[in-house]
């Protein structure tokens, strides 16, 4: 069984930054992959970002590309999600979820992860 932790949320005046942690605990058979992703009051959770089991591949939605890093801390079996130039529009709670592997439906996909976190609020506020 794999325990995910987020943390590191909060709230935040646009423009601002906030880094996100997802730490990991226990053991599952296999590599896997993480993905973040957000849920707005009234709104589907969505897919922001992925990174791979070894860190070396990632993925962005549209919505934070260029705004949202992802990177993976493998020693200390933490995600991280550094998310600069905030907006009023990226308040949501955020999920870590892990996934053995992808189908066709993708990172993106909250059907593919088959352990989540608790979530962490973000607020971006003026």
């Amino acid at each position: 069984q794999l325990r995910l932790v987020e943390s590191g949320g909060g709230l935040v005046q646009p423009g601002g930054s906030l880094r996100l942690s997802c730490a990991a605990s226990g053991r599952v058979d296999g590599p896997y992959a993480i993905g973040w992703f957000r849920q707005a009051p009234g709104r589907e959770r969505e897919g922001i970002s992925w990174i791979s089991s070894k860190g070396g591949t990632t993925g962005y939605a549209d919505s934070v590309k260029g705004r949202f890093t992802i990177a993976k801390d493998s020693a200390k079996n933490v995600v991280y999600l550094q998310m600069n130039s905030l907006k009023v529009e990226d308040t949501a709670v955020y999920y870590c979820a892990a996934a053995h592997m992808f189908g066709p439906a993708g990172w993106k996909s909250e059907g593919e992860y088959e352990y989540w976190g608790q979530g962490t609020q973000v607020t971006v506020v003026s």
